[in-house]
């Protein structure tokens, strides 16, 4: 089991920035592709961006590409998402997510095995 916990998230002005963090444990975080999602109201959840176990593949939905960036720091468990110029429909709950496979995160049809329980991000006009 992995235990993924969100942070980071709240309220900001549209063309503000915020950076999610997500802290995992129970199992070596190195050994795991990360990957972030969002779920806006009344709408399904999608793919936001992807990073393999060591970095070196990176995926970006089109609507974040050269916004938002996602990295990680294998040492502190964590994985980031940088978020820079927020509009109003990046409004969503984030979810943070792990898998053994990046290609679970972008391959179509595929499905990511653990997820955090989400945080909130709002952004206002």
């Amino acid at each position: 089991q992995v235990q993924l916990v969100e942070s980071g998230g709240g309220l900001v002005q549209a063309g503000g920035s915020v950076r999610l963090s997500c802290a995992a444990s129970g199992r070596i975080f190195s050994n795991y592709a990360m990957g972030w999602f969002r779920q806006a109201p009344g709408k399904e959840r999608e793919f936001v961006a992807a990073l393999s176990w060591n970095a070196g593949s990176t995926k970006y939905a089109d609507s974040v590409k050269g916004r938002f960036t996602i990295s990680r720091d294998n040492a502190k468990n964590t994985v980031y998402l940088q978020m820079n110029s927020l509009k109003p429909e990046d409004t969503a709950v984030y979810y943070c997510a792990a898998d053994l496979k990046y290609s679970d995160f972008v391959s179509p049809g595929r499905a990511v095995g653990y997820w955090g329980q989400g945080t909130q991000v709002t952004v206002s006009s």
